[in-house]
């Protein structure tokens, strides 16, 4: 091996010394450090990652083509774990100790234990023609004659397809948001404001959704972002593979194995600017459930 294909990071290795070149020269390699920071803010300005090596498309077409599995995932995954997660979590620190805060914090450390790719395979095996039932099908989002079905045949052919995946996602999920917002609950439910409010004779069901819900759902609000765009991406990954949906999970997935550098920056860039966003969307959802917290600057 010469000097000079010695002096090269890992990821160069096996490549031919040309490929390497037009590489450096398509991400600015060969110009001078500010250059290549204004090439990529006008890259990222306007979305253009230039193609794909093996594919033969643009980057953002694989993106747009890719989005709607991986959407569809992300949403219905995090839609239904804050769904189950809080009303159980409330639940929980409401009746704290009691025999159904025991028997569902098994459930909860079920749900932690399993891993959700492990719970896929389980899934596919009693229900998806493995050894037992054949109720759902194996692979894809839709099936091939979806565009010849009506709207409502559509919807439910959908709903079909996407059941073990998420369902498969939500059980790896559920555990940890429920006992964060039971131990957020647990932590307001004990503090003085709450003690005062039952004293004046308050119901408790006031006392719990009017006093101790803004300030017990910040915390959880918080998390928001991270579990979307971890159930969009990390998540999803596995569960892509296992039921052979063709989402961005394992488009980026496939692009770092291959060393197809424009499609990885693509979905990165895309799963950053996304994570962005959320945060955006939790820091505006602080103002809505408690209008108390404002982003004005505050004179001392």
């Amino acid at each position: 091996m010469t000097d000079d294909m010695s002096s090269k990071y890992r990821g160069a290795r096996g490549l031919d010394p040309e490929i390497i070149k037009e590489i450096e020269r398509q991400f600015g390699f060969d110009k001078p450090a500010y250059k290549r920071f204004f090439m990529m803010i006008r890259t990222y300005l306007l979305f253009d990652f230039g193609d794909s090596y093996f594919r033969d498309r643009s980057v953002m077409s694989l993106v747009i083509d890719k989005m709607p599995v991986s959407i569809s995932l992300g949403l219905w995954t995090t839609f239904l774990v804050y769904l189950i997660s809080i009303p159980l979590g409330i639940r929980k620190a409401v009746r704290d100790g009691s025999r159904f805060d025991v028997w569902s914090s098994s459930l909860v450390i079920f749900g932690n234990a399993i891993p959700g790719f492990l719970f896929a395979i389980l899934l596919i095996v009693l229900f998806a023609g493995g050894s037992y039932f054949d109720w759902f099908p194996l692979r894809g989002l839709v099936s091939a004659n979806w565009a010849e079905l009506s709207w409502p045949a559509r919807i439910i052919d959908y709903f079909w397809h996407i059941t073990l995946p998420v369902l498969s996602m939500v059980i790896g999920g559920f555990a940890g948001l429920t006992m964060l917002t039971k131990n957020s609950f647990l932590e307001e439910i004990h503090k003085q404001y709450v003690v005062t409010a039952r004293s004046k004779g308050i119901t408790e069901r006031r006392v719990l959704y009017g006093h101790v819900f803004r300030n017990a759902m910040l915390i959880v609000i918080a998390g928001f972002p991270t579990a979307f765009v971890g159930a969009l991406f990390t998540g999803s990954l596995l569960t892509e593979i296992i039921f052979s949906l063709d989402g961005l999970g394992l488009l980026g997935f496939e692009a770092a194995v291959n060393r197809d550098y424009p499609v990885m920056f693509g979905t990165l860039y895309f799963f950053t600017l996304l994570g962005l966003m959320l945060n955006l969307v939790g820091d505006l959802t602080y103002h809505v459930v408690d209008p108390r917290i404002t982003f004005e600057s505050q004179e001392g």
